[in-house]
């Protein structure tokens, strides 16, 4: 009699809808030993899932190579296209050996771009070739239930916000020192949503820590030292600064102002100003480390409401509602410069150029400056100087 090769691994046996299912520890290098059905030559009816997104595989496979000793992934769920057999250990039930033939084709459910990271990450790691990774085998009853499961597997899956994975990533130094800033500071700890990505009407927080994460990455840009207390500090130390000069984020944090009235009153509480915020402050830090908290003084000057369209439109405003695209960002960070007296890089006034074309209207006391000259960056009272403004922006 002739007999079929088979492929034999340990396993343990489940129910789940009333069809068994098994569960295998199989080793990173099987992975890449076994026959995965390619089905990207198929027309999407035909296909159990969805084709690989090859772009995605470098940047799992580097999140492997770049965490060897606490990288984690979920288990691969697979269909095995074939009759298989299962064989109970002596005196078990659940725990045995399951043998599914050689010529089975394994259709991957849930995790194909884990797999072909990890194979990627094989390549350049042979090492890691025996360390394992839970896969969930169901007994494929035809494409109809293939492509259910792959529909149910996917129907509840919900990205976490931003900020929730912000919160949670211990790798990420800019997020720790966002984090670290949060925590140490007693007027942003109060208004900083650490979970959410985007806040209610009623919340009463000004910023999310994705906003917040963005800001202090912009602000200590080309200047961090690699200690992550000193860098906190300057960063805790310039949005405390700030914070005195804009009262009603003191306001909110002791309860004398809604948030909610705020947000709607208020350019300054959304992350567009808060990125713009922390762009300039980068600026003044460099620029002038030794006077830089008197110079922001000048923040009481700006008209921050959002009824002052004359200003605000166009830059954080489009239509009335705050919009941060990258081009937004760099007028209403140009704005920040221009009421601290800071010249603009030659990006920033090219983009300012353009939008004072478009509108017609330049800020009170003139145009922010451009970038010195190096001759006139040495001379205080030389052209560039006289350039900046440090007049505050009306409606005018």
């Amino acid at each position: 009699m002739e007999i079929e090769p088979t492929l034999t691994f340990p396993v343990i046996r489940g129910l789940q809808a009333h069809r068994e299912y098994y569960v295998a520890m199989w080793t990173l290098r099987m992975l890449r030993q076994i026959s995965i059905f390619d089905e990207d030559e198929l027309p999407p009816e035909l296909r159990a899932q969805r084709t690989l997104t090859r772009a995605r595989i470098p940047e799992i496979s580097d999140y492997i190579l770049d965490n060897p000793d606490d990288y984690g992934f979920s288990a691969i769920t697979v269909s095995i296209a074939s009759q298989v057999s299962f064989e109970p250990l002596p005196g078990q039930d659940k725990l045995g050996l399951l043998r599914v033939p050689m010529e089975a084709h394994f259709i991957i459910n849930d995790g194909q771009h884990r797999r072909a990271a990890i194979i990627e990450a094989l390549n350049q790691r042979p090492e890691l070739a025996h360390e394992t990774i839970a896969v969930v085998f169901f007994l494929d009853i035809g494409l109809e239930r293939c492509q259910q499961m792959f529909a149910d597997l996917n129907r509840y899956a919900i990205r976490p916000s931003r900020s929730l994975g912000l919160l949670y990533d211990h790798r990420n130094d800019k997020a720790r020192l966002a984090k670290l800033v949060v925590m140490k500071s007693e007027v942003f700890r109060d208004i900083v949503d650490m979970e959410k990505s985007s806040l209610a009407k009623r919340s009463r927080k000004l910023f999310t820590l994705s906003a917040f994460y963005n800001a202090c990455a912009d602000l200590v840009a080309g200047m961090a030292s690699g200690n992550l207390s000193d860098d906190a500090a300057l960063a805790r130390d310039y949005w405390e600064a700030v914070a005195e000069h804009i009262p009603a984020w003191t306001r909110v944090m002791e309860g004398e102002m809604a948030a909610s009235e705020v947000r709607e009153g208020y350019i300054h509480s959304h992350g567009i100003a808060l990125q713009a915020l922390g762009q300039a402050g980068n600026t003044l830090l460099r620029s002038h480390p030794d006077d830089w908290r008197k110079r922001l003084s000048k923040l009481r000057k700006l008209d921050w409401s959002r009824s002052n369209a004359r200003l605000w439109e166009g830059r954080a405003l489009v239509g009335g509602k705050v919009i941060k695209g990258n081009t937004n960002l760099v007028l209403t960070t140009n704005i920040v410069k221009h009421t601290l007296g800071l010249a603009l890089d030659e990006d920033q006034q090219r983009i300012e150029a353009a939008h004072q074309r478009g509108t017609g209207f330049a800020p009170a006391g003139g145009s922010p400056a451009p970038a010195p000259h190096k001759q006139d960056a040495e001379q205080p009272h030389g052209k560039a100087a006289n350039l900046m403004v440090a007049d505050p922006f009306s409606s005018r």
